[in-house]
C-alpha cells in the first residue's frame, strides 16, 4: 500500500490499543495477579507457580489455534467479525473475576475465567495488527505502531490510577486517596480490588466502540465453510516454504523467545514485587504507573526510531536493556542488593526495583511496537492476517517455556527471585537468532 487511512481510521485503530491495555495493565501484572497469589491463594510462591501453570496451558491454546484462524481469516476477507467474537471471550473473562473472593476453597473457575478472557484478548489482537498495513506506507508503520502502542500505555496508566484512587483498598481498607472505595464496595472481603475485572470489561466494552465504527473492514471474499478448507491449505504451504526464508524464520524464531521472556516478567512482575519486598497492591499499583508512563513516552519516541533506524535496531537495543534489568531484579532483595546486606527499613530496594520498573516499561513496549512494524515488513501481503497469525504462533509456540520454567523453578528452589531467572536464557537466545535477520530496508 501506497496511500494513507484518514486519521479518523488511524485513531480507530489506535483505540483498541487503548481498549485492550488494561488486561495487561491491571489484571495480568498490577492489579489482579498479585491479589490472586496474596489474597485469592495466601501463599505467594504456590501462587506464582499456580498462575505459571494457567499461562503456560493459554499460550499451547493460543499456538495452536492462532495461525489457523488467521489464515481462514485471509481468505474469507473481513477481520471485524473475529474481532467480535473475541471480545466477548475478553468480557465475559474479565467481569466474572469479581468472584474471586479472598481465601476461596476452589480457585478453578477463577483461573479458568482469566484463561478465557486472555485469549479473547490476544486472539482478537491478531486481527487487529493484521490491519496495520492498511494504514498507511510502509515508511510509515513504525511511527504508526509505536503511536498505538503508546496510546495503550497511557490508556493502561489512566485505568490504573482510576483503580487505586477509588478501588484497590491495601491492607487496611483504603485506597490511595485514604478513603474506602467507592460505591460502598466492602473493603474486608476486598470488593474494591475485586472490582477490577468488571472495571477492564466495562473500559473494554465503551472504548471499542470507535475501532468499530471508525476503522474500514476488507471486503468478504469467501464463504467461511469454503475458507477453511482453503486457508488451511494455504497455511500448509507457507509453514513447508517457511525455512527458505531465512530472514522470516529466523525473526519468528527470534520473537518466540524475547517475547516469552517479556510476557515473563509481565506475568510476574507484580507477583515477583508482592512476595519478594512484600509491598502492598497500592504500592504494585504506584510502580504500574511509573512503568507505563515511561512506556507510553518511551514507545512513542521509539516508533520514530523504527521509521528512522528500522526495527531490527530497536529490537536488538531493547533486548540488551531487558537482559540488563533483569540481572539487576534477580540480584534485587529485601536483605541484600547482590549479596550487598541493606540496613533493615533501607528504602533502595524498593527504590531500585522502581527503577527497573521504568526501564521495562520502556523497553518492553518499544520492542513489542517494532516487532509488530517487522512482521508488516517480512509478511507476504496478500496473506497478513495468516502472517500475524504465524507471528502469535512464534509468540505463543513456546509461551509455556517462561511460565512453566519459572513456575517449575520456583517450585524446586522454593525463591522467587531464583524463579525469575529463566527469562535472561530466552532473551539471551532470541538476540542470538537476530543475526539472521535482514533489516526491514531491504524490503523497501
Amino acid at each position: 500500500m501506497t496511500g494513507r487511512a484518514s486519521a479518523k481510521s488511524i485513531w480507530g485503530w489506535m483505540m483498541y490499543d487503548w481498549a485492550a491495555q488494561p488486561y495487561n495493565t491491571l489484571l495480568l501484572t498490577f492489579i489482579f495477579a498479585p491479589y490472586f497469589t496474596s489474597a485469592v491463594i495466601g501463599d505467594a510462591v504456590r501462587g506464582q507457580a499456580l498462575w505459571g501453570y494457567m499461562t503456560g496451558t493459554v499460550g499451547i491454546c493460543l499456538a495452536i489455534l492462532g495461525p489457523v484462524l488467521g489464515a481462514v481469516a485471509d481468505t474469507t476477507g473481513p477481520r471485524k467479525p473475529w474481532i467480535a467474537l473475541f471480545s466477548v471471550f475478553y468480557l465475559i473473562g474479565s467481569f466474572t473475576l469479581w468472584w474471586a473472593v479472598p481465601g476461596t476453597s476452589d480457585v478453578t473457575i477463577v483461573l479458568i475465567a482469566f484463561a478465557l478472557g486472555f485469549m479473547g484478548m490476544e486472539f482478537s489482537q491478531i486481527f487487529v495488527n493484521a490491519m496495520l498495513p492498511d494504514l498507511g506506507p510502509r515508511r510509515e508503520l513504525g511511527r504508526i505502531s509505536g503511536s498505538g502502542w503508546a496510546w495503550g500505555y497511557v490508556g493502561g496508566v489512566v485505568s490504573l490510577v482510576i483503580m487505586l484512587l477509588f478501588l484497590a483498598e491495601n491492607a487496611d481498607g483504603k485506597t490511595l486517596l485514604g478513603s474506602a472505595p467507592l460505591f460502598g464496595l466492602d473493603p474486608a472481603t476486598r470488593q474494591g480490588t475485586r472490582s477490577v475485572g468488571p472495571v477492564t470489561a466495562l473500559w473494554f466494552l465503551i472504548f471499542m466502540v470507535p475501532f468499530f465504527l471508525w476503522v474500514p473492514d476488507a471486503p468478504r471474499r469467501q464463504r467461511v465453510s469454503g475458507a477453511a478448507v482453503k486457508g488451511l491449505k494455504e497455511l500448509g504451504n507457507t509453514l513447508r516454504t517457511l525455512p527458505r526464508n531465512v530472514s522470516l524464520a529466523a525473526f519468528l524464531g527470534s520473537s518466540m523467545l524475547y517475547r516469552d521472556a517479556l510476557n515473563g516478567i509481565f506475568f510476574f512482575g507484580g507477583i515477583y514485587a508482592a512476595g519478594v519486598l512484600g509491598w502492598s497492591v497500592t504500592q504494585i499499583g504506584v510502580f504500574g504507573i511509573i512503568a507505563a508512563i515511561s512506556g507510553a513516552l518511551f514507545t512513542w519516541l521509539g516508533g520514530f526510531g523504527d521509521r528512522a533506524f528500522g526495527p531490527k535496531v530497536m529490537i536488538t537495543g531493547t533486548v540488551l536493556t531487558l537482559i540488563a534489568v533483569c540481572i539487576v531484579v534477580v540480584g534485587t532483595g529485601r536483605e541484600a542488593i547482590f549479596g550487598v546486606a541493606m540496613a533493615e527499613g533501607s528504602g533502595l530496594p524498593d527504590t531500585l526495583f522502581m527503577i527497573c520498573g521504568a526501564v521495562i516499561g520502556a523497553a518492553g513496549g518499544t520492542l513489542q511496537a517494532a516487532s509488530r512494524t517487522m512482521v508488516v515488513h517480512q509478511a507476504n501481503p496478500t496473506r497478513m492476517t495468516e502472517a500475524f497469525g504465524l507471528y502469535a504462533l512464534s509468540g505463543r509456540a513456546t509461551s509455556f517455556l517462561a511460565p512453566f520454567s519459572i513456575a517449575i523453578v520456583t517450585d524446586l528452589t522454593q525463591n522467587q527471585r531464583l524463579g525469575i531467572t529463566p527469562v535472561i536464557v530466552l532473551f539471551l537466545v532470541g538476540l542470538f537468532m537476530l543475526l539472521w535477520v535482514k533489516p526491514a530496508e531491504e524490503y523497501r
